[in-house]
């Protein structure tokens, strides 16, 4: 596969991974973790449970959980006709790149980096939410989150090897 045609697929890939990552970054209602059980990205609500979070904390979440789910309803409500528009203009551009005649790597290129940007913007605003909702630990919590982490990722990985 000619690196052009990886640059492609990597960047209609790369945002959808990234993008259905910071719908889990918050956490969801009941028992459902994603595609990956407890190895999906973000914040794990069982983490944040072991940290012995004070009653103040977990209001303070609770409230940043809130305002957090607010902000994205306004926005994607706000936007919802220029974003469409924009996401079929986008799609059309895809689709006449690949559907032509010859390829035109400089589009292709052009097009990748476009996809880049966008998601290094979605990717830098989900890590700010994630710096806020960990400020308000304590350095004992924030050194406990980070074992907990540790810890998960490492049974991540085990599972990861045992899948393959």
């Amino acid at each position: 596969m000619k690196l052009t045609k990886k640059l492609v697929l990597a960047a209609a890939i790369v945002p959808l991974a990234l993008g259905s990552a910071s719908a889990f970054a918050f956490g969801g209602k009941g028992d459902h973790k994603g595609p990956h059980g407890k190895c999906g990205m973000g914040m794990d609500r069982g983490i944040m449970k072991q940290l012995d979070l004070t009653d103040a904390q977990k209001e303070q979440f609770k409230e940043m959980r809130k305002a957090s789910k607010e902000e994205m309803k306004a926005k994607f409500e706000a936007n919802f006709e220029a974003h469409k528009a924009e996401r079929q203009a986008h799609q059309e551009k895809v689709q006449q790149l690949v559907l032509a005649d010859n390829f035109d790597q400089a589009a292709a290129n052009e097009l990748a980096k476009q996809m880049v940007e966008k998601q290094t913007e979605r990717k830098v605003k989900m890590l700010e939410k994630q710096h806020e909702m960990l400020s308000v630990l304590t350095p004992e919590q924030k050194t406990k989150f980070v074992e907990l982490s540790k810890e998960r990722a490492s049974k991540c990985a085990e599972m990861r090897k045992d899948r393959n």
